[in-house]
């Protein structure tokens, strides 16, 4: 979920970008329409943007921020089946899925879809613009970020145990930490024969172990068993002797 997290908030920033030269993209797609003699029609496709760009972009600029455009709908679209590795799925979330899938569909027709509030993509252009050309085009990318928020928010609700590994596809259990995989793998691996020698070997030093730890008390010089033959007599200060 993280992952997901990280890569739609990379999105956003690009398309703020974006968002920036909402004016440049207009005169970009003024430009090859005119180019392309397809001025009554609506820009009501992806792929229409893509033909555009392809075969009647005659500057860097146009080409640039159509481009951009672009890849910002590609980023999405990859980001819709990332979506899918994440959750198994429910009414909601593959509800909200399918809609930015078919949004996202080259062939989609964009024309009556609109931005609202607090999106105002669309209180930038005239009138006759929003109607009739540009309105369903620069709707497309907020109203996809919206969706997958929503997403994203609905998924976050729901008990960790459906949501799944972006990387392996696996689900997560909660009562068994990932980390603890590999070790238990790899006892499970071993031979039971390769486990029990190691067992005795183990055992087996800390015997050895035990044994050269033990207290070995020192001799009594005193005590009458450390000395062989007689003893001797105690000793005495010199001087005289009664």
């Amino acid at each position: 979920m993280n992952e997901v997290k990280e890569a739609l908030r990379n999105v956003e920033q690009n398309y703020k970008l974006f968002l920036q030269q909402q004016f440049t993209f207009i005169g970009a797609l003024q430009h090859t329409r005119e180019n392309a003699h397809d001025m009554i029609r609506p820009v009501a496709s992806i792929s229409q943007v893509q033909s555009y760009m392809d075969h009647h972009c005659n500057n860097s600029t146009d080409r640039r921020i159509l481009n951009m455009f672009l890849n910002i709908c590609n980023d999405l679209s990859k980001l819709c089946h990332k979506l899918e590795t994440v959750h198994s799925g429910n009414n909601i979330t593959n509800g909200i899925l399918e809609r930015c899938k078919l949004l996202l569909s080259h062939s989609n027709d964009l024309s009556t879809i609109r931005a609202k509030y607090p999106h105002d993509v669309v209180n930038h252009l005239s009138c006759d613009e929003a109607k009739n050309h540009y309105g369903g085009v620069v709707s497309l990318i907020p109203i996809v970020l919206d969706c997958m928020k929503e997403w994203v928010a609905h998924a976050e609700k729901l008990p960790r145990h459906v949501l799944y590994n972006v990387s392996g596809g696996s689900a997560i259990s909660e009562k068994r930490a990932p980390q603890d995989a590999p070790a238990r793998a790899a006892i499970s691996q071993t031979p039971p024969s390769v486990r029990l020698e190691a067992l005795t070997s183990t055992s087996n030093k800390d015997n050895v172990q035990v044994q050269g730890s033990k207290h070995v008390p020192k001799k009594n010089l005193n005590d009458p068993e450390n000395h062989s033959g007689k003893l001797k007599s105690p000793w005495k200060p010199p001087g005289r002797h009664a």
